[in-house]
């Protein structure tokens, strides 16, 4: 049996590159990361694993670790995901999302690199016209962030269509939770994703949640959306990186969640379940742009992939955020 070709992984110190970074490890790829550490933790690379230090739009060094390394596929996470400061500073993510996204992909295609999977977003559908939303939905971004990502959709579709690569791009809903085994979480300081936030405020590191809306049309009032656990995601990867290498005439578009929802309530509920602590809910105004409903049809992975979500359980990706938040704070000394 052959070895295992490398992979490099870019933003791979971050929340879910590194979680990528186990999945390929654990399957017996071998893996480069390459990370600028502006949101990244050098920590967060496991032990023998090559971590360049640098921006992905550093053709030079980009090039240079894709030869040296002898890269196969490229699984690419680097880039900005707050989609409140995307609105603010819509710049700064067609800069770090779009642009440098098109000098990687250019290094990539020089080099000769033949696969690539791209970390895209459900943010790329806007307020959808359906739910669950189909990879068929159009997509409408209403946000730089989405926009940004949903760029890099087309400019994956017309390189494939020119140059001798293929890709996925798999579109996140709600990504949470952390490995169970304890090796990597969700570790960047003001993070607004609602699971984070409320198992901070469980062990005392925030003093209340902040419910955005009270008046959608959902059985409680609150938002609904699909949660993903990270592992589950970071399994995904690896199963798109062997349909690539196994179709390379074949690109795959693909939603990535559970296919069902809970709204903010629920989850705060499944917080104080597994903490036993009441966490203070502060109910505030909807903010622009939150549709009432996000929640994947993920039929057409399941058809794709022989992917089988292990963690598909609210209770058990709340468990784990917590487990990785108190672990957090021994790391930090907190």
């Amino acid at each position: 049996m052959s070895e295992k070709p490398t992979i490099l992984v870019t933003g791979g110190a971050g929340y879910i590159g590194s979680h990528a970074v186990l999945a390929l490890k654990d399957a017996g790829y071998g893996v480069v990361v390459i990370d600028n550490l502006v949101t990244g933790f050098d920590w967060a690379v496991p032990d023998g694993v090559p971590l360049v230090r640098g921006d992905i739009a550093d053709q030079p060094l980009v090039e240079a670790a894709l030869r040296e390394h002898g890269v196969r596929a490229i699984m690419h996470f680097a880039g900005s995901v707050v989609v409140p400061e995307s609105v603010e500073n819509p710049l700064k993510y067609y800069h770090n999302n779009s642009a440098k996204t098109r000098d990687l992909i250019e290094s990539a295609v020089r080099v000769g690199v033949p696969h690539f999977i791209f970390s895209s977003t459900a943010a790329t559908y806007g307020i959808p016209e359906e739910s669950p939303v189909r990879e068929t939905t159009p997509q409408r971004p209403i946000n730089p962030y989405g926009m940004s990502k949903l760029m890099t959709e087309y400019m994956l579709r017309d390189v494939s269509a020119a140059h001798d690569m293929n890709f996925c791009a798999l579109r996140y809903f709600n990504v949470a939770g952390a490995d169970p085994q304890g090796r990597s979480g969700q570790s960047t300081a003001g993070a607004t994703h609602l699971i984070k936030v409320a198992v901070e405020a469980a062990l005392g590191k925030r003093d209340g949640v902040s419910v955005f809306g009270t008046d959608f049309d959902t059985p409680d009032g609150t938002g609904v959306r699909d949660y993903i656990h990270v592992t589950d995601l970071a399994a995904a990867h690896v199963l798109a990186l062997e349909a690539l290498m196994a179709k390379p005439e074949r690109n795959y578009l693909l939603n990535c969640g559970y296919g069902r929802g809970f709204s903010v309530l629920e989850v705060l509920d499944a917080v104080d379940r597994v903490t036993n602590i009441k966490i203070e809910r502060r109910m505030e105004g909807r903010r622009a742009g939150d549709p009432d409903s996000l929640i994947s049809d993920n039929r057409a992975i399941m058809n794709e992939f022989p992917w089988e979500p292990r963690h598909a359980d609210l209770e058990q990706i709340v468990t784990h955020a917590l487990a990785w938040e108190r672990k957090l704070s021994e790391i930090r000394g907190a």
